[in-house]
């Protein structure tokens, strides 16, 4: 016979009067947790108790009851009735729901207590997200919806926006496949689509953290704090019909701006209006770009301006300023340092008076018409305005002749100059864009029948194609070749300041000497590479390609091949460098490397660096060393005896008396030397016979009194033997 199933039997419900409840000492909770008692009393006073208390009645001595009731599980509930009694917001008799247990119960009041506070299921974040969307669609606003559960506006928008992530993703979540702070960065882009994309393209990666989620899907978007968003400014951007994309969950710097193609044209828009307004100064050109690329200014000589005069408001502003900054000084001039909002506030005077004092130039209107600016970003989003550069193009010609070696007759001259300066003056300025002029203050050839110049893209694949076919018809012709090579280099040998333009991508960077001695430029090499350029510079037709072409192509071979020799030679840099471990500059391996290609080149010219004409002198040598390293020189070269009779002398006397003895010794210190001949002789200076013995070499050095004067027997050879 089946066993028939225990009935269950609920407790009862009643309502009892506040003033006869009591919390029970059996309640397990005592730590404070969630929400507070008073924000609970709040939520009582204005939806009512939602939830009834669970009581016990209270019990005498001898069992019977006594008309209270406990309340083991409800405590906070209580605790914020009793609030609103306090309040006099809830009268003391007012009847409570509560359910009673019955006081012979064999359940526990602490079981009742604990399993009332543990078996309870918290409510899943995505469901409270929902009910949020759920409140709001029913007309609720985010005020007071934050009003209702005790949070603030911005929270109720983040749980809002979770709400609103790509309903796949919310499942994934809903399952525990995807973490809330994940799903908290798919909300900084709307796009549903893009979402599911970015979480397809990294669900499998090792790399699924929040950052690397709102990096893909900002990728294509501008950081508000992007120069370029700064100078036109999010409030222009919007209003040009721009989105932007916002992160609530974390600090976005001003979010992202979705549109970067409008960005980039409002960029160039204001930064054309910008060029527009100076075009209105005079200036022949004006370089509009958001970058400038280093050494823009290379070739382009920049205009000396005087700065700007202050107006009377200015002058008497700084005067105030400065006043005021002296008058902070001396108060506090005996303290060890100022307090802290004294020293903001002269950091303010500071400023402002900088501001004041840097000053517009002012230039000649001469120059303007024939110079241009360039018009830019700077770092940090502010317009940068660069004025005063003047193309080689556009010197004055009688500059140009007699930068190249012409005389001019001074009204040619003249005439020539004041051509010069109003060319292009009457045409306006013309303003340009990664060369591409921009339209303003330039004729417009639609309406003379001219035809427009080729699109700039055109030109370039244009070409393209020709340099391809000459590189391949160059390559095999060796004669072109070589006259090409030579016009190229003769081209930056004589002609420094106008050597750019060249068809070939080769040249001579001239390598100057930023240390040198005194005597360098009276040296015997120096004099010989004068003569020689002077030479060639006296035949050479500078100034016209097409001449100087026809006579390359006439030279003979042994004549061309000493040109380009010639030519060559001002590329050569062997010279020792101080090493930059930072980048700028040259590096060690570098260094090395220079040095033993060096090396190389003067073995295969023999170089012989006592035949070039250089000697230990004093002044080029021996007074730069400490004394040790004079005493080793005339060991190598006299022997030690001689160095011997040095070693008492003071420094200056030292490299006086040693320079005497070195002379036509042929010695080289070591970094004069070719490695070859050093490890064929196995010593240190090239050109230095093998050391001789000390006695040897005492016989046949002529030694000034002051150096035999104290030794016995006044014989040097017995100091030497010794």
């Amino acid at each position: 016979m089946a066993k028939s199933a225990q009935k269950v039997t609920l407790s009862p419900s009643r309502d009892i009067p506040f003033d006869k409840l009591v919390l029970s000492q059996s309640n397990v909770r005592r730590i404070k947790a969630g929400i507070s008692v008073e924000e609970l009393a709040e939520d009582i006073a204005r939806r009512g108790l939602l939830q009834s208390l669970s009581v016990r009645p209270v019990l005498a001595n001898d069992g019977s009851e006594t008309g209270k009731f406990e309340i083991p599980a409800g405590g906070r509930r209580f605790q914020a009735l009793s609030l609103l009694v306090k309040q006099k917001r809830l009268a003391k008799t007012t009847p409570i729901p509560c359910i009673v247990r019955d006081a012979t119960s064999a359940i526990l009041a602490e079981d009742d207590s604990l399993a009332e506070n543990m078996q309870r299921a918290a409510l899943h974040p995505l469901d409270q997200f929902r009910a949020f969307v759920a409140l709001r669609e029913k007309g609720q606003g985010d005020e007071e919806i934050a009003a209702a559960f005790f949070v603030t506006p911005q929270v109720v928008k983040q749980r809002l926006k979770l709400a609103a992530v790509a309903p796949a993703l919310l499942e994934l979540y809903a399952e525990d496949e995807m973490t809330l702070e994940q799903l908290m960065a798919f909300t900084v882009n709307p796009d549903h689509e893009r979402q599911v994309r970015v979480w397809e393209a990294i669900k499998s990666s090792w790399n699924k953290e929040p950052y690397q989620i709102r990096r893909m899907l900002t990728e294509t978007s501008v950081r508000a704090s992007d120069r370029r968003a700064v100078f036109v400014g999010v409030e222009a951007y919007e209003a040009a019909g721009g989105t932007m994309l916002h992160d609530l969950f974390q600090g976005d710097d001003g979010g992202w701006l979705e549109d970067p193609a409008l960005l980039d044209r409002l960029v160039s828009e204001k930064l054309q209006a910008e060029a527009e307004a100076i075009a209105t100064e005079g200036w022949k050109w004006i370089e509009v770009s958001l970058d400038l690329p280093y050494g823009y200014s290379h070739g382009l000589r920049r205009l000396n301006g005087d700065p700007a005069p202050m107006t009377d408001d200015e002058g008497a502003a700084h005067a105030k300023l400065l006043a005021e900054y002296r008058a902070l000084e001396e108060e506090y001039e005996g303290q060890d340092e100022f307090p802290e909002e004294i020293d903001v506030r002269l950091g303010e005077l500071e400023v402002s008076m900088e501001k004041l004092e840097a000053r517009p130039l002012i230039f000649d209107d001469e120059e303007i018409a024939r110079a241009g600016a360039f018009v830019t970003l700077d770092r940090y989003g502010e317009l940068a305005v660069y004025r005063g550069f003047v193309r080689p193009e556009d010197e004055p010609r009688a500059d140009v002749d007699v930068h190249r070696g012409e005389q001019v007759a001074d009204g040619q001259g003249a005439e020539l100059s004041s051509a010069s300066s109003t060319d292009g003056v009457g045409h306006g300025t013309v303003i340009t864009s990664a060369g591409q002029a921009l339209g303003v203050n330039v004729p417009d050839d639609e309406h003379d029948g001219a035809l427009k110049p080729l699109p700039e893209r055109l030109v370039m694949e244009l070409t393209a194609h020709r340099t391809l076919a000459l590189r391949e018809a160059v390559g095999r012709s060796p004669d072109v070749a070589l006259t090409l090579l030579l016009l190229k280099l003769v081209n930056d040998t004589f002609r420094t300041s106008s050597s750019a333009g060249s068809c070939l991508e080769v040249s001579v960077r001239h390598v100057y000497m930023s240390a040198q001695a005194s005597d360098l430029k009276d040296s015997v090499v120096a004099k010989l590479v004068d003569g020689r350029h002077a030479e060639w510079e006296a035949d050479l037709p500078l100034g016209d390609d097409a001449a100087l072409w026809d006579y390359l192509a006439s030279l003979d071979q042994e004549s061309r091949l000493s040109l380009l020799a010639h030519c060559l030679s001002f590329g050569i840099n062997a010279l020792h460098e101080k090493v930059n471990p930072y980048g700028a500059g040259i590096s060690a391996s570098g260094l090395t490397k220079r040095m033993t290609q060096s090396d190389l080149v003067a073995q295969a010219v023999e170089l012989d660096m006592v035949e070039a004409g250089w000697e230990p002198t004093a002044d080029t040598y021996l007074n730069r060393v400490p004394k040790a390293r004079i005493l080793e020189a005339v060991c190598e070269a006299k022997g030690e005896g001689t160095a011997q009779l040095l070693d008492h002398l003071k420094k200056g006397e030292m490299a006086t008396e040693a320079e005497r003895l070195l002379k036509g010794s042929g010695w080289l210190p070591e970094v004069l030397c070719r490695h070859d001949l050093t490890a064929l002789d196995g010593v240190e200076g090239q050109g230095a016979s093998e050391p001789v013995s000390g006695t040897e070499q005492a016989e046949d050095v002529d030694l000034p009194a002051f150096l035999t004067a104290d030794l016995p027997g006044n014989e040097a050879s017995m100091m030497a033997a010794e």
